[in-house]
């Protein structure tokens, strides 16, 4: 088991979508997910996505207070009208934050690593985690929903070659 190196922009699997992962293949995963909660946690991460790991698949993996989740194919099926505006950040674009407005809980369901199928409702802050991950499955990143960059604005600009030209965070705030 291993820490793997996490890709940071402007790397493009970050911007491409993840692929299903079929139901036969799940158990061939078993090392990737080990590895990914190892990179998580090395990381002070609470969620990572497949992609930001160099694999084009639909993976994540969380923080809970009952441990780490692992979840393939994850679909948010009804997110709450009620939203909440808070701080993200993201392993994969190091120390840059922004707020970004989530759904406060979402209906969420997958497959887990033994194959069996998951529902759970998700609320507040897990919640948050579980919309960012599974955005990065889409290609979508924070920046692209952020309203204002918090932290780091000058940091984005050198990973993005000079520019935070086309993404919503270069907007100004309203």
């Amino acid at each position: 088991m291993a820490v793997l190196v996490l890709r940071v922009i402007p790397d493009p699997v970050l911007r491409q979508t993840a692929a299903s992962v079929a139901l036969a293949d799940i158990p061939k995963l078993k090392s990737l997910v080990v590895d990914m909660v190892q990179t998580m946690d090395a990381n002070q991460g609470v969620g990572l996505a497949a992609p930001q790991v160099g694999r084009g698949l639909r993976l994540i993996v969380a923080s809970t207070v009952q441990g780490p989740l692992a979840l393939f194919n994850p679909v948010l099926s009804r997110r709450s009208l009620r939203t909440e505006l808070g701080e993200e950040g993201c392993l994969s674009i190091p120390g840059v934050y922004g707020r970004v407005r989530r759904s406060v809980r979402v209906a969420v369901s997958g497959v887990a690593p033994d194959g069996q199928p998951m529902r759970f409702t998700a609320k507040g802050f897990f919640a948050r985690v579980l919309q960012h991950e599974v955005d990065h499955l889409n290609g979508v990143l924070f920046i692209d929903r952020t309203k204002k960059i918090t932290t780091g604005r000058e940091r984005l600009e050198a990973m993005l070659g000079g520019t935070t030209a086309g993404y919503s965070a270069s907007q100004p705030s309203g």
